[in-house]
């Protein structure tokens, strides 16, 4: 099983020979995010949902450009939520178990970045329409990698699932695609 620990972060989110993002690269991503949420929604963004947040690292950039702005994130690992939780408003759980937590909602931007392709088909299956009562009348951003993507990084446990497979997922969730990994209600 794989740990999401402080060496599993290290390596993939803070050494340089092998990390696959940058502080310059999540920022682009937050502000492609929230520009696009914010256009749909004709409005700024409030309050920010982060499944899989990780170290809460899109909480810390969302806050840099949008200081008032409420921030939760979801993550299964005890480090994180034990390092991190307080201090980033992280919670612990998973995307199968987000109907189990009290988390408010729903929210004007759910993220869930580079977690649905590590997640088995049954957590899916319960997962996904939850995330998407969570989005309400807001805007989700979901980066996923498919069976048709060049993958570098984290390799172990992926599942190289079809396009199609993600597009017929999130639209019986009734997820629209806006592009750019952008998701409305329909």
């Amino acid at each position: 099983m794989k740990r999401y620990d402080r060496a599993y972060f290290d390596r993939w989110y803070r050494d340089p020979a092998t990390r696959v993002t940058d502080r310059a690269a999540l920022t682009r991503q937050v502000r492609l995010a929230l520009a696009a949420a914010e256009y749909l929604l004709e409005r700024p963004v409030r309050t920010v949902l982060d499944v899989g947040c990780g170290e809460g690292r899109w909480g810390v950039a969302l806050r840099r450009e949008r200081p008032r702005l409420r921030y939760t994130g979801v993550d299964a690992s005890e480090y994180v939520v034990h390092r991190f939780g307080a201090r980033r408003n992280v919670v612990r759980g998973t995307l199968g178990t987000l109907g189990a937590l009290d988390l408010g909602g729903p929210f004007d931007l759910v993220v869930c970045t580079d977690v649905l392709h590590y997640v088995s088909d049954e957590e899916l299956a319960r997962g996904i329409p939850v995330l998407a009562a969570l989005v309400g009348d807001g805007v989700a951003f979901i980066e996923h990698f498919t069976s048709d993507d060049e993958i570098e990084g984290d390799l172990r446990g992926f599942h190289a699932r079809a396009p199609a497979f993600y597009r017929r997922l999130l639209a019986r969730a009734g997820l629209v695609p806006q592009g750019l990994h952008v998701y409305a209600r329909r």
